[in-house]
Formats: structure tokens, C-alpha cells, sequence
């Protein structure tokens, strides 16, 4: 049902008073990743709220509307920067949901969507594919390709898949319980993520050692599935939905003080369980506790305070600071401090930091040429710095950066990268080697 003088349906429509809370200032304009790629007032915030208020007073959900709100990373950057404190992030996904109900997008670019969500939301399956992609990058292929910037030529879409996959080894799961060494300081359950315990099943187990370190029971019940937010972030809010619901109930059955995230995006949308669960009255209640306790890692940590022994790890740390983890969750100086404990460890900001990567979920898979530009943006800032080694809370990130820098490496990006560019580690990651006392050889091995 269409709401009478509105381009939007009935059900949860953007907010019209929230889309008036712009004054359209443009105090957003110079940390909006697209505005500063095109400069077309279309794709800053403000030219997307005004947009959307077109919308609800009545204009069509267009192509050309559909175009400007899905080139928007999400990155919320504008949130943060707003001296007026418009709540972007409230108006944006409810209109992606309402474009996901009553937009139909082209053949190709809907089995593109489909065949996304039908994978990567679900851990299974994504172990399922990396057995063949194991094998690809070990037969040398994925090399040659690179090199030959075939893929690209061929299909975009394609190639940014390609060139964002990490190299993949064995790795042991990470145990359903672990427990605290030393005196025990409470029981915390981890999030082991989609792609993250896929591709990045290290993160965990450091995030479980460090845990551990801390103090903490850790428990990573086996049959948690996907967060949500890949679906949230896109308005697939039913999907969502769903997913929330099997999370908080299987952490609730775990009966865990708080439930730690190593994932910038999974983090910010698990905090938001009761906005997306508003109307459920079976989990309205249930999802405003579980809220309650969801904490970024190394937010924990900051609020119970470091106990375990840190060792130096001589290294120079460029930090980068996920949008999810930095803009919406507000979680910026925690990580910092964490890392400024370490003994010997040098800690190097980066330039432009509100910035996107240009990952922003599948972002870079849907839109890979401003993605590419962004991450080669986000590579030079890097590079710029002369660290050792680049730290940021985010698996997606983590991977966009990663092939911006390969691209600088071999030529195909917008210069070419210095000898001895920048390894790349997650945040915690870096404590687990200073609570170990490997030293930084490890981590520049990455």
C-alpha cells in the first residue's frame, strides 16, 4: 500500500521529520566518499535527504533516485561530521528497504544481489566455496591474473571479487568455550562473523587468546549464524530480521554477560537490534537487553581495563578507522589507547581517517570502480605514513585495502607502492602479539 501523496509505501516510510532536520549547511560535503569522487550535490548527503524528501511528497522512486541512494556507501561519515545531528542512518535504510520492496532493478544487477545474499550471509557455504578458491590461488592462476589485469578487462564485478580474497590456509575453529587465565573476570560470548571466521579465522582465535588474557570465559557457540547486517545494510530488513532473532536467541542461551564483536559492521548493527526488532513483541524487550550488551573487543577491554602483561612489539602502526567502528558505533579513541599501551609500538594517524575505503560491505562488489578509486585514495594515505604495518577493526577493510595496496605494487593503481609496503593486521591481533610476547615478526609476515 502507497502512503496518499508519497512515493513510499506504508510500512516505515523515512522519517519526514527527520529529513527536515537538515538545513542543508554542507558541513557534510567534504567527508562524503562519493561527493568527494564526483562532486555532484546528488550524491552528498544532503542532496540524498533532499531526494528522499522529493520522494515522500510525492515524485516517483525513479532510476535516477534508485541510482543516487545505492551509490551512498553508508559509511555515516556525515552522522559524525553533522553540526546539526541529522540522523542519516535512520533515513537511509529505511528507504533502501522500501527500494528493495517496490524498485525493480535490472536482470543482471538482481541475480548479482541474489546470488550475494544467497552466499555470504551464510558461514557454510562461504567454507564451502573456499575450498576451490584455496586451490585457485595455489595454482598460481590468481597471480598470473592480477599481473595481467585480465579479469578486469573482462568483467569488473568479477575482478573486484577476485582481487579482494585473502590468501586462505587451514586454520583449527576456535573452541565453544575457552577459559580465563588468571582470575576470572566475566563470560563474554564471541561473534565468529560470516566472512570473518571464513577468511580471517586468525582474527578470532586472537581475539579469543586475548580475551582469555584479559580474564574473560569465552564462549563461540558452534551454530550462531549471520549477524544481519550485510541484509540491514542493503534493506532486506525481513531477512534481517530473521537473523537477529537466531542471534540473540542463541546468545541469550549461552547466558554471556556481554557478546564481543571483532567486526566493525556486525558490531554497529547487533547494537541496533532494538530499532529492527521495534515491532516484534515477542523480541522488542529481548533485543533492546541483548543491545545492551553487545561491545566492539576492544571496547571491552578499555571499559574493564587491560590486566595481561604487555610486551614491546617494535613496530610503526598506521590506524585506520572502520566507518561502522569509528562513525557509527563511536568507538575511535579505545582502539587507539589499546594500542598506544604497547611497549615500542609507534602509532601514526592517517590522512583524511572519515574517509571510506570504499569497502562498505559488498559496496566494492556492486560498485567496483569507485571502490577501486577509494581504495587507492585510502592505499596512498596509507603509504604516506611509512608504517610498518596497517591496523583497522574490519575484515572488509582489511581486504579493500589489501588489493588497493597490491594494485600500487603492481603498477595498475595511481603510483606505485615503495618497497617494503605496509603489512596488515587487525587491531586485535596486535594485542594478542604484545600479550604473547612474539614481537612484530609475525604480524609484518602477514
Amino acid at each position: 500500500m502507497t502512503v496518499p501523496n508519497s512515493g513510499f509505501d506504508a510500512e516505515h516510510p523515512p522519517s519526514a521529520a527527520l529529513v527536515g532536520d537538515c538545513v542543508h549547511c554542507g558541513f557534510c560535503l567534504p567527508t562524503c566518499p562519493t561527493y568527494r569522487l564526483w562532486g555532484e550535490e546528488m550524491d552528498s548527503p544532503r542532496g540524498r535527504i533532499n531526494l528522499i524528501g522529493q520522494v515522500l511528497d510525492g515524485a516517483p522512486m525513479s532510476d535516477s533516485f534508485v541510482g543516487h541512494i545505492d551509490a551512498c556507501l553508508g559509511c555515516m561519515a556525515c552522522v559524525t561530521a553533522c553540526p546539526s545531528g541529522v540522523r542519516y542512518d535512520r533515513i537511509l535504510e529505511p528507504t533502501r528497504a522500501q527500494i528493495e520492496r517496490n524498485h525493480e532493478r535490472p536482470l543482471r544487477e538482481r541475480l548479482l544481489r541474489q546470488a550475494i545474499f544467497a552466499v555470504f550471509p551464510y558461514p557454510r557455504r562461504l567454507r564451502a566455496l573456499s575450498g576451490p578458491l584455496r586451490s585457485y590461488q595455489r595454482s598460481g592462476l590468481s597471480r598470473a591474473l592480477r599481473r595481467r589485469d585480465v579479469l578486469r578487462r573482462v568483467s569488473p564485478t568479477l575482478a573486484a571479487m577476485e582481487s579482494l580474497a585473502p590468501p586462505l590456509g587451514a586454520a583449527a575453529p576456535v573452541a565453544a568455550r575457552t577459559p580465563a587465565a588468571g582470575p576470572r573476570r566475566g563470560t563474554v560470548g564471541l561473534l565468529l562473523g560470516c566472512v570473518q571466521r571464513t577468511f580471517f579465522p586468525d582474527v578470532n582465535a586472537a581475539t579469543v587468546r586475548v580475551l582469555a588474557a584479559e580474564g574473560f570465559d569465552v564462549l563461540a557457540p558452534a551454530r550462531q549464524g549471520c549477524c544481519g547486517a550485510l541484509s540491514a545494510h542493503n534493506g532486506r530488513d525481513a531477512e534481517a530480521r530473521r537473523f537477529a532473532r537466531r542471534m540473540i536467541d542463541t546468545f541469550t542461551a549461552a547466558g554471556v554477560d556481554h557478546v564481543v564483536v571483532n567486526s566493525a559492521g556486525c558490531g554497529s548493527t547487533m547494537k541496533e537490534y532494538a530499532d529492527l526488532l521495534a515491532d516484534d513483541p515477542a523480541y522488542a524487550g529481548r533485543a533492546q537487553a541483548f543491545a545492551s550488551r553487545v561491545r566492539d573487543v576492544t571496547e571491552l577491554i578499555a571499559e574493564a581495563g587491560p590486566v595481561a602483561a604487555r610486551h614491546p612489539v617494535p613496530v610503526t602502526v598506521a590506524y585506520h578507522d572502520a566507518c561502522h567502528l569509528a562513525h557509527a558505533q563511536g568507538v575511535r579513541a579505545q582502539p587507539r589507547a589499546l594500542l598506544a599501551g604497547i611497549p615500542e609500538l609507534r602509532l601514526h594517524e592517517i590522512a583524511d581517517p572519515e574517509i571510506c575505503c570504499g569497502s562498505a560491505g559488498i559496496y566494492n562488489v556492486l560498485h567496483p570502480q569507485a571502490a577501486d578509486q577509494l581504495g587507492d585514495r585510502k592505499a596512498r594515505a596509507v603509504l604516506a605514513t611509512g608504517a610498518d604495518l596497517l591496523v583497522t577493526a574490519n575484515p572488509g577493510c582489511l581486504m579493500q585495502v589489501a588489493a588497493a595496496i597490491a594494485r600500487a605494487e603492481r603498477g595498475n593503481g595511481p603510483g606505485r607502492a615503495p618497497a617494503g609496503a605496509p603489512a596488515l593486521a587487525h587491531t586485535v591481533q596486535v594485542l594478542d602479539a604484545s600479550i604473547r610476547g612474539t614481537g612484530a615478526s609475525e604480524l609484518l609476515a602477514r
